[in-house]
């Protein structure tokens, strides 16, 4: 088989996907996301009688543990595909490949196993995340003195 040959091969069994129906699920469940973000941050403020600050904060251990449950049961790759990035793109996200990586290397003890790729996923974007926080700190330091 050629390599001309392959390639349409690939071309015609390859999925397309919609762009535009994808971009606009992902824009409603990342912004359902948030109504519901600020709607348990206002039940715990009324009910609780918390400040915002403390507020926020146990919203968002709730998203972060909602997302580590759901993954545990195998449903939030199901959900994310379902709705797409808008369920990626918060904290949940970010707690799912935690935990994801956790289920992993259960198997392999706490220090080699988990402690060892515990970030394994998530790394990358702790990582960028520091970099681009230092050089953005240092433009505005330069910049803005």
């Amino acid at each position: 088989m050629t390599e001309d040959k392959y390639l349409k091969l690939v071309k015609e069994n390859t999925l397309k996907e919609n762009t535009l129906k994808n971009t606009f699920i992902s824009f409603l469940s990342g912004g359902v996301l948030g109504l519901m973000a600020e709607a348990l941050t206002n039940i715990y403020m009324k009910i609780l009688y918390l400040e915002e600050s403390s507020a926020l904060t146990l919203m968002t251990i709730t998203f972060i543990f909602i997302a580590v449950i759901l993954t545990g049961l195998g449903s939030f790759d199901d959900l994310v595909k379902k709705y797409r990035f808008g369920l990626l793109i918060p904290i949940t996200g970010f707690a799912s490949s935690v935990a994801s990586s956790l289920m992993d290397y259960k198997n392999e003890g706490t220090i080699t196993g988990l402690g060892a790729n515990m970030f394994k996923l998530a790394g990358a974007v702790i990582l960028y995340g520091i970099v681009s926080a230092f050089l953005l700190a240092l433009i505005k330091g330069v910049f803005y003195g």
